[in-house]
């Protein structure tokens, strides 16, 4: 009978220690790598707006996931991309138009001196933070990561001596095979370093952030890259000569950008092809890297209570609208790739609701469980990732103070600080050539847009630099 009874209690006991052990496991907060990638557009071979682009880790992620169709950046720059997505706030709210050092941020505007950026709030919920690369405009600042890769300066490695474009102010453009291993890369450093964090059992929820810098210029990558396009198959993107006929002069002026070659340019002296050729293999060589840290995940402790979301800071002009670079609020400078991997979620699924990288904040915490951030502008993706639908919702890029682009899943339409507008009809005007602003048809669809107008719309920071054209030089 004693024996019975001792048995009973120790399997008991053992049971209880399993369940315990069991449901501790089942309760953790997920782990977050957050994946950013540095002029990034939509020629990712999931979104098939580029013919035969080669990104199959890319891919891949989004058939294990959520690929967001329709997302757009809430600046087409760099630094205030970035600084929108990393505070939760809007550049109208912030006055972080253009680039800023990243230990500027908190002194850019009052609202932001205590602001917690989304790596600090993790932190604060308990979370071990972690970052490598590019993340705000150079790294991070300085309280943000408890363990930090840093970033290598730079957009090198660099040949002694451009291939095809010489430097300018503000850019280092340029084309070319260059280096001769992808080891020599700054992105393959970074890859590595993500990779060794992430198989390590870190023994608490980790928030990770990756941040790649290819396809930012200059256009360079080791010869395999450019041996996947070979420039007899090089497709050019469409580009109207006259296309900004119809266009008020702002957008003229916002969209000149005197530093990057233009497309007339690159026509006459027979580079177009080969600049797209370049483009692309950066970025199939940055989803290599990208395949690179997926498979570490997979490979390592971590991989079944990890969410990933994968995202580009803003899109790049290929050539489509008489140049080359970002700096506009049409959509090849403001839509970009975003893919969210959630353990227990469905796969292989499209969201084509129009949203913003804004909303990255706030649906990370409530993906984690975590209280919601009241200062976030962005709108949680959770509805949208559990099949709900939400129409008429509005993606806004802004560029200056009061020049603003709105979209959604039919029309985009742009208000200039000075009242000049664009509309254009998505359905069939995907390249948004012709401006249907002034018909006196399209009013009610332009008052819908303006309805979206961000309330606050602050003057120009003074620790934000690299403005429009320098602010047309200084508003002449």
């Amino acid at each position: 009978m004693f024996k019975t009874c001792f048995k009973t209690f120790i399997l008991f006991f053992l049971g209880l220690t399993l369940w315990g052990c069991e449901h501790k496991t089942t309760t953790l907060p997920p782990n977050v790598l957050m994946i950013s990638i540095d002029d990034l557009n939509d020629w990712v071979g999931v979104l098939k707006e580029y013919p035969n682009a080669i990104t199959p880790n890319i891919d891949r992620l989004a058939r294990e996931g959520i690929l967001f169709t329709n997302v757009h950046c809430q600046a087409p720059i760099c630094g205030p991309s970035r600084a929108s997505l990393m505070t939760g706030l809007r550049p109208s709210t912030t006055g972080i138009y253009g680039q800023i050092k990243d230990d500027d941020i908190r002194s850019a505007n009052p609202i932001l001196s205590n602001i917690d950026f989304l790596p600090n709030y993790f932190k604060k919920q308990g979370y071990k933070t972690l970052g490598v690369g590019k993340i705000f405009h150079n790294h991070a600042p300085e309280d943000t990561f408890d363990v930090s890769g840093g970033r290598e300066k730079g957009f090198g490695p660099s040949p002694p001596k451009s291939f095809n474009w010489e430097k300018k102010k503000g850019t280092v453009t340029d084309w070319g095979v260059y280096p001769s291993a992808d080891s020599l890369m700054i992105d393959y450093k970074v890859a590595q370093w993500a990779k060794e964090e992430l198989l390590v059992d870190h023994q608490k929820p980790f928030f990770l952030a990756v941040g790649f810098i290819r396809p930012h210029v200059p256009w360079h990558a080791p010869q395999k890259w450019f041996d996947l396009y070979p420039l007899k198959d090089i497709k050019l993107p469409s580009y109207k000569a006259n296309d900004f006929d119809d266009l008020p002069e702002i957008a003229k002026r916002i969209a000149f950008k005197g530093m990057m070659p233009t497309t007339d340019w690159a026509i006459e002296n027979n580079q177009w092809k080969k600049i797209v050729q370049a483009y692309l293999a950066c970025i199939s060589f940055v989803d290599h890297q990208v395949g690179e840290v997926l498979k570490a995940l997979n490979d390592g402790p971590n991989s079944k209570n990890t969410i990933v979301v994968l995202w580009s800071d803003h899109g790049y002009e290929i050539g489509e609208k008489g140049s080359f670079g970002k700096h506009t609020v049409w959509s090849e400078s403001t839509r970009v790739p975003m893919i969210f991997k959630i353990p227990g979620q469905p796969v292989n699924r499209l969201v084509n609701t129009a949203v913003e990288l804004l909303d990255i904040y706030p649906s990370l915490l409530e993906l984690c469980n975590l209280p919601k951030n009241l200062l976030n502008e962005g709108k949680s993706l959770v509805p949208l990732i559990n099949g709900e639908t939400e129409i008429n919702r509005v993606a806004i890029t802004t560029y200056g103070a009061n020049n603003h682009s709105f979209v959604n899943e039919t029309h985009r339409y742009i208000i200039y600080e000075d009242g000049s507008e664009e509309l254009y009809d998505l359905r069939v005007d995907p390249e948004e050539r012709n401006n249907l602003a002034l018909d006196e048809n399209t009013e009610d669809i332009k008052l819908s847009f303006k309805s979206n107008t961000p309330k606050t719309n602050v003057s120009w920071s003074p620790k934000s630099f690299l403005t429009i054209n320098e602010y047309f030089k200084a508003k002449n």
